[in-house]
């Protein structure tokens, strides 16, 4: 039977409009699936807190590797931090670890309850009225000029010190000025806003005005030629060995979560032996004790940690399972106490040091190496900056953070 023309017109004309149902069934059904799966400019992670007691100030570390595609449409600017629970957007920190120019991980902060899971969001907007959270507390660190050529570090609780080339050779030239010493030095603050500058300048207008506490904290602390609060040697044939002052320095970082610089050493003598050293040290906010991670070119088996023990009238704590020692003496009218905690995986051996030497009496970690390389945290607790109001209060911190490395926060990051 013949089709009429109209007729024709009305197939072709009905099949057009079943192929467009089928093509907006298909579209329907796509935008379905997309919506079920994650946005490709977004990468959630679950954090959790494996350990039996609360955790606070926890640095979580992101890899660029894991927000690529991000940055594929996004610049670091427009990249943001959100907590699931909340909603709320949190402060981060950008790092160039190696500085290429090109940012390598992102760090942000979060505390856990006992056995708590978080769960936060990175994403990319380019919408102008979402913000970056602010903080008046932050990290920093930098190369002191104006005070011969000091190298300075701080956060919220604690600051640093130690000293350059410039103090080195003051001192063997016979002139006024000169520190000559690889120890660490510590500054009592008691404030959390940073103090470095404001420090420096007034030393600047009263020389030695650190020296005199007038509300913030005040560095009453004595290194000498000392190890001070955590500088390290070669312990051979019951001598300690050690450098002099640092020779060159990089800022790798300052920002609201983490500061990041390195010291480079001349070479020195550990009883023949000639040492390549190089120290990489890191402090986060919150935290009393600095990150050393320090590489030597030679295989050296007693690498050493070492902490003053001033006038030998102080209490000794050590806790060799969990890799951790301490020294409690009077500071001044006050109390402090002083503390090493070691990386876990190191072998060690502690020594108790007392010499009538001045300068010379500490409590060491003798270590071996990994690769050249060793890594451990130092720092004090002062009991004016009421952080602390015991010994026992500080052994507990560093109890707790030992058990903080060996149990470290478990991050995973979620499936698309």
């Amino acid at each position: 039977m013949a089709v009429m023309p109209e007729e024709k017109n009305y197939f072709v004309l009905k099949r057009q409009v079943l192929d467009l149902s089928k093509s907006c069934f298909a579209i329907v059904f796509l935008l379905i699936v997309l919506s079920c799966q994650e946005p490709a400019d977004e990468v959630s992670l679950s954090v959790s807190n494996p350990s039996n007691f609360a955790r606070n100030n926890e640095t979580i570390v992101i890899p660029s590797s894991s927000f690529k595609e991000i940055l594929k449409e996004y610049n670091f600017n427009q990249i943001f931090l959100r907590e699931k629970t909340s909603g709320e957007n949190i402060l981060m920190q950008t790092l160039d670890d190696d500085l290429d120019g090109e940012p390598d991980e992102i760090l942000f902060q979060a505390d856990f309850g006992v056995n708590e899971v978080k769960y936060f969001t990175l994403y990319g907007s380019t919408d102008t009225t979402v913000l970056q959270p602010s903080e008046h507390l932050t990290t920093f660190s930098r190369f002191v000029p104006e005070r011969t050529d000091d190298y300075a570090w701080e956060n919220d609780r604690v600051a640093f010190r130690t000293y350059g080339p410039v103090a080195q050779q003051l001192i063997e030239e016979g002139k006024p000025g000169g520190t000559l010493s690889s120890g660490m030095d510590a500054w009592l603050k008691r404030v959390d806003y940073p103090i470095i500058d404001k420090w420096y300048r007034k030393h600047l207008e009263r020389n030695g005005a650190y020296h005199i506490d007038e509300g913030e904290g005040y560095d009453p602390y004595h290194v000498g030629a000392s190890r001070g609060v955590g500088g390290i040697g070669v312990w051979q044939h019951d001598s300690l060995y050690v450098s002099k002052n640092f020779s060159a320095y990089r800022t790798i970082a300052t920002g609201p979560v983490r500061t990041v610089f390195e010291l480079d050493y001349p070479t020195w003598d550990a009883n023949g032996v000639a040492i390549h050293e190089k120290k990489r040290i890191s402090l986060d906010l919150g935290s009393n004790l600095s990150r050393y991670e320090v590489t030597v070119k030679e295989e050296v088996p007693n690498l050493t940690v070492g902490l003053t023990m001033h006038d030998k009238s102080g209490v000794v704590g050590i806790d060799s399972a969990q890799g951790w020692f301490s020294y409690w003496e009077p500071m001044d009218g006050s109390e402090l106490g002083v503390g090493v905690v070691m990386e876990p995986g190191y072998r060690f051996t502690f020594k108790n040091h007392q010499v009538s030497a001045t300068d010379q009496s500490h409590l060491l970690f003798v270590t071996e190496p990994t690769n050249n390389q060793i890594v451990y945290y130092a720092g004090f607790g002062w009991k004016k900056s009421k952080q602390f109001h015991s010994r026992e209060a500080w052994e507990t911190y560093l109890s707790h953070f030992a058990k903080r490395l060996q149990e470290p926060l478990e991050v995973n990051f979620l499936k698309r």
